[in-house]
């Protein structure tokens, strides 16, 4: 492919006819032929690489400024954004419907259940998030919310190529700021909630904010459905970002118009709800428990709407719903006490998942959970405190502590979790200990939530992943318990 096709004839005079056989802001990617795109980063500036890209074959340099490089040099205004638009040139192809869900949670769980639905309704789907990419084939486990462009440009054009016509992917605020969904030609966006969450990566909350509203008014364009959760504390703010943007309005809720939450009727580990959509009512039975999944069952099925599926069709899938890997997850029983495992990391997602445990409890609720390190500290008390007002036992232990001292990022947790409430405070540094010890506890009517790391089958201590599944540790001990 030519330069100028990859980057337009404006940005390449004189360059223009330079064949490129790849991209990447990766220097140890580059292969003879590459375009290098000097992106800048935490680690240092992009152009400090050029020189090993040249050596590893790289044909041209794109950079944010002139610089002194030894290669053919092309000045953007945005190398972010250029790197995106030339990925996705390069990598044409995309599934038919692409739709993208944003907000602090519930994002996993609400691509999840778009697939789902999808599928249920005969149709090619794929989904990619935290949880990774899930086609026909199965589960493939990624690192990023949202990847870097050219490894979602280059999976996009695999999809399409391997007959998916249907996506549905998150967007989080990191990948939508450094403009890795730029070139996607997305059908349909919906946005969750907000709440406290990269303030390591963001100056403040209204950062955060407008971070994710780029989805709205950048990413969508002008006519297209935005699918909001109209129970969210921010969604007339929402709103108006899409009114602005021309985006037509899809809301769902207790205070939606465009699917209408009419009544809930829990129990035990399922829903009854009653909906309103177009002057019709449907009764659904939902298999799943908690207000939070109802919201990000409501609004996937919103997107599958907006996405041209026929209401009845989609209400009815919802019936067969299952829940997210490591999302409310019931991992088995001890004594009569159901254990689960949640990916809650954050203090509204804490908060929201042990109401629903505590409706499940008929005894004490118990919470295992941690902090990550290198990440927001200010979360690591409020988290502590909502533990301890929500639980009878709170276990503290580790999470993934990264570079810091785990036993400080305990500290803070267990000082605020004794300061807020009357709950039993432990703290266990070692998280299988943690786990086991939790579990060893429980007796019937009781529950367990093993919140943070979900599906994650690693923690991170210093600069290694060690292996490390929840799941795998709970299954371990409950069967201990049966043997």
């Amino acid at each position: 492919m030519k330069l100028s096709q990859l980057l337009g004839e404006a940005a390449t005079a004189g360059l223009g006819d330079l064949d490129i056989a790849g991209v990447t802001a990766d220097s140890r990617e580059v292969r003879t032929g590459y375009a290098f795109f000097a992106v800048p980063g935490h680690a240092g500036d992009g152009l400090g690489y050029a020189a090993d890209a040249r050596a590893r074959g790289a044909s041209v340099v794109v950079a944010p400024r002139a610089a002194e490089v030894s290669l053919p040099l092309v000045v953007v205004p945005d190398v972010r954004a250029s790197l995106a638009h030339a990925a996705a040139r390069f990598y044409p192809r995309q599934p038919r419907i692409v739709a993208a869900v944003t907000g602090t949670s519930g994002k996993s769980s609400v691509v999840d259940f778009l697939r789902q639905i999808w599928i249920a309704l005969g149709r090619e789907a794929a989904s990619l998030g935290t949880i990774g990419l899930i086609d026909k084939s199965g589960a493939h486990y990624g690192a990023l919310t949202t990847p870097g462009p050219v490894a979602l440009h280059q999976t996009l054009d695999e999809l399409c190529a391997g007959g998916v016509t249907h996506l549905a992917m998150e967007a989080s605020s990191l990948g939508i700021d450094q403009r890795r969904l730029d070139g996607v030609r997305l059908c349909v966006g919906a946005f969750t909630n907000f709440s406290r969450d990269h303030l390591d990566h963001h100056r403040d909350l209204e950062e955060y904010f407008a971070a994710k509203m780029r989805l709205f008014d950048t990413l969508l364009q002008t006519g297209q459905t935005a699918v909001i959760d109209a129970d969210s504390a921010v969604a007339e703010r929402v709103a108006a970002v899409c009114a602005a943007r021309g985006l037509a309005l899809f809301d769902v809720g207790a205070k939606g118009r465009a699917i209408e939450l009419l009544s809930v009727a829990p129990s035990a580990l399922a829903t009854r709800l009653t909906l309103r959509h177009a002057g019709e009512t449907y009764d659904v039975d939902l298999p799943l428990a908690g207000g939070f999944q109802i919201s990000n069952a409501l609004v996937s099925a919103g997107m599958a709407i907006a996405s041209g599926e026929a209401p009845g069709r989609v209400f009815a899938a919802l019936a067969s719903l299952r829940g997210a890997p490591g999302r409310l997850e019931l991992i088995g029983q001890r004594d009569g006490a159901p254990v689960f495992v949640d990916y809650a990391h954050k203090p509204d997602a804490l908060d929201k998942v042990l109401a629903t445990a505590r409706e499940l409890a008929k005894g004490r609720l118990v919470v295992v959970f941690g902090a990550g390190g290198d990440r927001d500290k200010g979360k690591r008390p409020l988290m502590g405190e909502i533990a301890a007002r929500a639980a009878d036992i709170v276990v503290v232990t580790d999470d993934n502590p990264r570079s810091e001292e785990p036993a400080m990022i305990r500290a803070a947790i267990v000082a605020a979790a004794r300061a807020a409430g009357s709950a039993q405070i432990h703290e266990i540094g070692d998280r299988r200990a943690a786990i086991e010890t939790a579990i060893s506890w429980l007796r019937d009517g009781d529950a367990l939530i093993v919140a943070g790391k979900g599906h994650e089958s690693g923690q991170i201590i210093g600069d290694q992943v060690l292996p490390f599944s929840d799941r795998a540790v709970v299954e371990a001990a409950l069967r201990g318990k049966a043997e």
